[in-house]
């Protein structure tokens, strides 16, 4: 291969990206291959789908050049006694120069569920391009994203290019389910990850159409609380009027959970909530947010708050309580006059930094208990936290998140946050001790997780151009840190996590 110049790295970005732009058609059908397999980790039935998709990702990773190696995961459980497998985790390794910077791709290949009666106006598998968009399940949550960064690297090799960078690779196959099992993965590869000197998450999309780079996710604590009445489901005509329902405690138990303005009732919860500085403030003036065209993405007539900086301290800095549904209540079409025997509710909150999941944990039973308390019921109520996953925050000032505003280089990045949990961030942050960045290269109005889920082609085009840029421009910040500091001494910080 071609050894890499430094005085000829502005040369080499023309070439990396009039490559990108002339293949971008091969890059866009292999998003459309890899769309076409329903990798729905919540599907035991999709199951052999799911593990074809780890495979197929494993198998591009390999073409690149990289050893991999596929991870077993174990068996996961499934709620009639049987068991299927989960699918292997992938970690690769592309290059070991010590004297180059190694990053890390964290990424997933799974995908939630997605049917046409859900209001897909095209099947969510096929994936189909409409006004420069590419609509399909995963195209930017996550597969877009992956792929991305597999072309970038790809691109290197196409033009016979050294990479600038040493390229580690984690993906995974149920992220979209928890990502069961990962964190002891990470602590049962600590080798893997020992020369690792920066770590990269591109699973989260931009704020507006600007690029951006993201230093913080909100946690979540998400909880059911079940409500037990009898043995069975009965008939209103024969029973109603004479028991204690367990739906009406139910609802009366989530009506006490958070009010219309969206405060939360849950005595002590923003206790442990930072206030805001005048510091702070100032950082959402410069973000370029457009209100109305959020407002419209997200198909509702309007927001409880009005102003930009309202909206996004809510959704960064604040936290939220969301009920999402009633497990074990009539929900089909018609009329059935049944009065369920057990239901359970389900709710999450949103974390922020400084709130525990174990405090929150126990100021959410103690409020449900005092509320049920008043309803004198006879019924039984059991609150169980499901999912406890901690809020992140990245220091802005790392040498990668320099490295990517120097990527993206025609337009200044937003710093923003995300609203949403990527547990990931966090886990790899405390158990690896690196700098941890989010890249996100998905618009705000992509529709992730929701009906007709795309990327644009500019984006994922862009994106990968700016992945291709990103790994020379940290090459050059870790070359300079390394000449302007002693090695021995870089080398102990890494392996201190300092």
């Amino acid at each position: 291969m071609l050894p890499l110049e430094t005085n000829g790295s502005e040369d080499l970005m023309t070439d990396l990206f009039t490559y990108i732009d002339g293949h971008q058609d091969e890059f866009v059908q292999s998003l459309k291959e890899w769309i076409a397999i329903p990798s729905d980790s919540s599907d035991p039935l999709l199951r052999k789908e799911l593990i074809k998709m780890v495979e197929i990702t494993a198998e591009r990773i390999q073409a690149l050049g990289a050893t991999v190696e596929l991870i077993d995961m174990g068996q996961e459980q499934l709620n009639d006694g049987q068991s299927v497998p989960f699918p292997k985790a992938i970690l690769a390794q592309l290059g070991n120069d010590p004297s180059k910077a190694t990053i890390c791709f964290y990424g997933h290949v799974d995908v939630q569920p997605a049917k046409m009666e859900d209001g897909w106006i095209t099947d969510p598998y096929n994936m189909t391009e409409r006004n420069e968009n590419l609509y399909g399940r995963g195209a930017t949550d996550n597969k877009g994203p992956v792929l991305a960064w597999i072309n970038a690297v790809d691109t290197y090799k196409a033009l016979n290019q050294e990479i600038p960078v040493n390229i580690k690779f984690i993906i995974e196959g149920v992220e979209e389910t928890g990502s069961q099992g990962l964190e002891d993965l990470i602590k049962g590869n600590s080798s893997f990850f020992s020369d690792v000197d920066y770590i990269v998450i591109s699973d989260n999309v931009r704020l507006s159409r600007k690029p951006a780079l993201t230093y913080g996710t909100r946690g979540d604590a998400y909880f059911f609380v079940e409500v037990q009445s009898g043995t069975k489901d009965l008939h209103s005509g024969t029973f109603g009027g004479i028991i204690h329902e367990s739906m009406r405690d139910l609802v009366y138990l989530l009506a006490n959970l958070v009010d219309s303005s969206g405060h939360i009732l849950i005595p002590g919860i923003y206790d442990d909530v930072s206030p805001l500085t005048e510091e702070e403030r100032k950082l959402y003036d410069d973000i370029d947010f457009d209100l109305e065209e959020h407002q419209n993405n997200s198909g509702v007539n309007t927001f409880l708050y009005s102003t930009k900086e309202e909206i996004l301290q809510h959704l960064w800095r604040y936290p939220c309580l969301s009920i999402h549904g009633i497990e074990g209540a009539f929900s089909g079409y018609g009329s059935k006059t049944v009065i369920p025997g057990k239901v359970i509710g389900k709710f999450s909150i949103r974390l922020v930094p400084d709130m525990k999941i174990p405090v929150v944990n126990k100021q959410v039973i103690n409020h449900l208990k005092s509320v049920f308390a008043k309803l004198k019921s006879p019924n039984k109520l059991v609150v169980t936290l499901q999912i406890g996953a901690l809020p992140w925050i990245a220091n802005v000032n790392d040498l990668q998140y320099e490295a990517a505003r120097n990527a993206i280089r025609k337009v200044t990045p937003e710093m923003i946050r995300d609203g949403s949990t990527i547990p990931l961030a966090r886990i790899f942050q405390d158990l690896t001790k690196k700098s941890i960045m989010m890249l996100p290269i998905g618009g705000a109005d992509d529709g992730e997780h929701s009906q007709n889920e795309k990327i644009s082609r500019s984006n994922y085009i862009q994106g990968t151009k700016i992945f291709a840029s990103f790994f020379l421009e940290l090459a050059k910040l870790h070359k300079d840190l390394q000449m302007n500091n002693d090695p021995l001494t870089i080398k102990t910080s890494q392996q201190n996590g300092s």
